[in-house]
């Protein structure tokens, strides 16, 4: 697995679809549930006529720690739910890559909150780690 500046990102084996499907059942086996999906591919070939490689956009959520979080900082709805990417990139690869909660709640300030982003942290990591 590989540490981006803010986020974990890894390279799956199958196509994009299988790598989607793949990451929402891994998802699923940590307690995460996906909320959203947004095929960024399909909107900009619908809205601008630009054909892209497939991306998608998952919403990730795991409810109890996401009610905790929302419990001790209401406004943090606004940085909910996690995002997991699944592309195809310039070197024909298929990349699954999740938002690193820590950096995400860093913006939060509040150093109560690092123990949650944690927990979340290593769920998101274990999801990825049994796909490669």
């Amino acid at each position: 697995m590989e540490q981006t500046q803010y986020g974990m990102r890894i390279t799956f084996s199958g196509s994009p679809e299988e790598a989607e499907s793949a990451v929402t059942e891994a998802l699923k086996k940590v307690g995460f549930g996906v909320l959203t999906r947004i095929d960024v591919a399909a909107t900009l070939k619908a809205k601008l006529d630009i054909d892209k490689a497939p991306y998608v956009i998952l919403g990730a959520c795991n409810p109890k720690i996401a009610h905790q979080a929302l419990e001790m900082e209401p406004e943090l709805g606004l940085l909910l739910p996690c995002n997991v990417i699944v592309y195809h990139d310039k070197a024909d690869r298929t990349v699954i890559s999740a938002i690193d909660p820590g950096e995400m709640l860093s913006v939060v300030g509040r150093d109560d909150m690092e123990t949650i982003a944690a927990e979340v942290k290593a769920l998101l990591n274990e999801a990825l780690a049994s796909l490669q």
